[in-house]
């Protein structure tokens, strides 16, 4: 493992955390785990507020450089240790990439955190927290579906590892074991979650695996 002066601010839950904590493993980046406990309210606490004001996990410390959001901090990654690289060389399958990690963080992700959660549950009742989230859920695996169709091989677009997967294998992940989802009219995404239950780098990156892991 190559030494850094990385530190990851993470919760072991967050899916947002886990893309970067993959992307560390594929790089083969040693850093420091620095567990936040969002359920306690940590993400609030004044030395987490420096690192980001949104109070957001995941935060990398890099040295003396601090990046913020998940996407921020997989393009940084990604500039400035190349090794084993997160976009394809093609600009076709490289947009293809963008647009897969697009539908994941910005219209199904921050749909099921924790804050959208709780204010769906205070408005709507607990009752509705599961629906909200299998609808949004459903309307972006549906599109992710469309989208790959052509283009996946082993993984999202192609037979190499690259940007899309870091986003949909703790999408899945989370559908499945979190929200209890049916895949059934995903069989795409389902087969591509195989492959991914096969990658050192993915596993060691899931939920389950992190030091900060709070069994249900």
């Amino acid at each position: 493992m190559e030494e850094t002066q990385l530190k990851l601010y993470s919760y072991w839950r967050s899916s947002c955390s886990c893309r970067v904590r993959i992307a560390l493993n594929l790089k083969r980046l040693k850093y420091e785990y620095k567990a936040v406990n969002l359920v306690k309210g940590e993400q609030f606490s004044p030395e987490f507020s420096k690192l980001n004001p949104l109070n957001f996990v995941p935060a990398l410390v890099d040295g003396d450089m601090v990046v913020a959001d998940s996407f921020a901090i997989l393009m940084y990654l990604e500039e400035k240790y190349p090794q084993h690289p997160l976009l394809p060389q093609d600009l076709h399958k490289r947009a293809i990439n963008y647009q897969a990690a697009n539908i994941v963080s910005a219209s199904i992700q921050p749909l099921q955190n924790l804050v959208v959660l709780k204010y769906i549950e205070e408005k709507c009742g607990s009752g509705e927290r599961l629906a909200w989230v299998k609808h949004h859920i459903e309307k972006g695996f549906a599109a992710l579906e469309k989208l790959l169709k052509d283009h996946a091989g082993k993984y999202a677009t192609g037979d190499e590892v690259f940007l899309a997967d870091l986003f949909l294998a703790p999408q899945i992940h989370a559908a499945l074991k979190r929200f209890k989802m049916d895949m059934t009219e995903f069989p795409l995404l389902l087969r591509l979650n195989d492959a991914y239950n096969e990658l050192p780098a993915f596993q060691d990156a899931m939920p389950e695996k992190q030091p900060d892991y709070v069994p249900s």
